[in-house]
């Protein structure tokens, strides 16, 4: 049996469930420990605030049965995550656990669908505010390092990212969960040891970006399949195939297909598409020549609302401000 659940559901059945243990005292100050709804299954997450703006989720649960958690296009905070045990997948191929980690940067996640198996999973997730990156990895000005802008989308596309999972993780992630300490000790043991998962993570994504060149792990022919299917998605920004088509049409398997894209291009498939959709855009709204609803049909949208929110995302300003700004500079 598979329970299918929408973010807004799911929500509903941890708060409902928590509504009392909230007001329970709880081991520290700083810890709340919500239990997973019995309809779900049984187990824990203990959110601990390591630092404002920087929360370490411990979690400890099994379902019942499967679930399929469909989350809606949203403003996703930054976020890393490491599962000991279990495995979640996503519709397009990305995977956490059994090998690979998760990188979900912020920025805007689009609508996407979860499949979580019935089994124990326990881990440890880490939820902060992108501005901390300025805090705890400043550049020489104060900044967030240029080296990690692809961690900050803002009101783009996301950039999400599945990171091979080394020993070293897997020692930081027990070391999390086994903690010694208690009180103000364990929550600088524990943002000390955020700090350093975090760093593990990167590790293996700025080492490519410094090293000058593709990425060690990329054939040379798998990079020039990749750049063909940049230029399939270039050829086809009106009809596009999907990630798992694309892969098919180029010889490579999409796992492959989206990790060489991110280590090329510094980007996702999807968003790449999505940028150079809204390029094409502007482009046709700033000729003059057709209608909003024109535009965004022709460039593969079929909803009007979801052509104007990409856009605005993109540039700040509506398709109709575009298309008014160009008509009041033409005139």
């Amino acid at each position: 049996m598979t329970i299918t659940l929408t973010q807004k559901e799911n929500r509903e059945l941890w708060a409902e469930a928590n509504y009392n243990s909230l007001q329970q005292a709880e081991a520290e100050p700083f810890e709340i420990l919500c239990e997973l709804p019995k309809r779900l299954g049984k187990g824990y997450v203990r959110h601990i605030e390591v630092h404002p703006d920087l929360w370490l989720s411990i979690l400890d649960y099994e379902y019942h049965n499967d679930v399929l958690y469909k989350i809606p296009e949203w403003d996703h905070p930054l976020q890393f995550c490491v599962l000991l045990s279990g495995r979640i997948v996503d519709e397009y191929g990305g995977q956490l656990g059994e090998g690979y980690t998760c990188i979900s940067g912020s920025g805007v996640q689009r609508q996407i669908t979860l499949e979580l198996s019935k089994t124990r999973y326990v881990g440890v997730d880490i939820h902060l505010s992108a501005d901390l990156l300025a805090t705890f990895f400043p550049d020489e000005a104060g900044e967030i390092p240029l080296q990690l802008h692809f961690l900050t989308k803002g009101n783009d596309s996301q950039t999400l990212l599945y990171p091979e999972t080394t020993t070293a993780i897997q020692g930081i992630a027990q070391q999390i969960i086994n903690c010694p300490f208690q009180r103000i000790t364990k929550q600088m043991y524990l943002q000390t040891k955020v700090l350093e998962l975090m760093t593990l993570q990167l590790a293996p994504i700025l080492s490519a970006q410094d090293g000058l060149q593709p990425s060690p792990r990329l054939k040379a022919e798998t990079i020039a399949r990749i750049h063909l299917a940049r230029e399939i998605l270039l050829a086809r920004l009106e009809n596009p195939p999907s990630l798992l088509e694309l892969a098919q049409i180029v010889g490579v398997s999409d796992r492959t297909l989206q990790r060489g894209f991110q280590e090329l291009f510094g980007t996702t498939a999807f968003s790449y598409l999505t940028k150079k959709r809204m390029e094409w855009a502007e482009q046709l709204l700033r000729q003059g020549n057709m209608t909003i609803a024109e535009v965004g049909n022709k460039i593969g949208y079929s909803h009007l609302g979801h052509f104007a929110s990409a856009f605005k995302r993109r540039f700040g300003i509506t398709p109709s401000q575009s298309l008014i700004g160009k008509k009041s500079f033409s005139g």
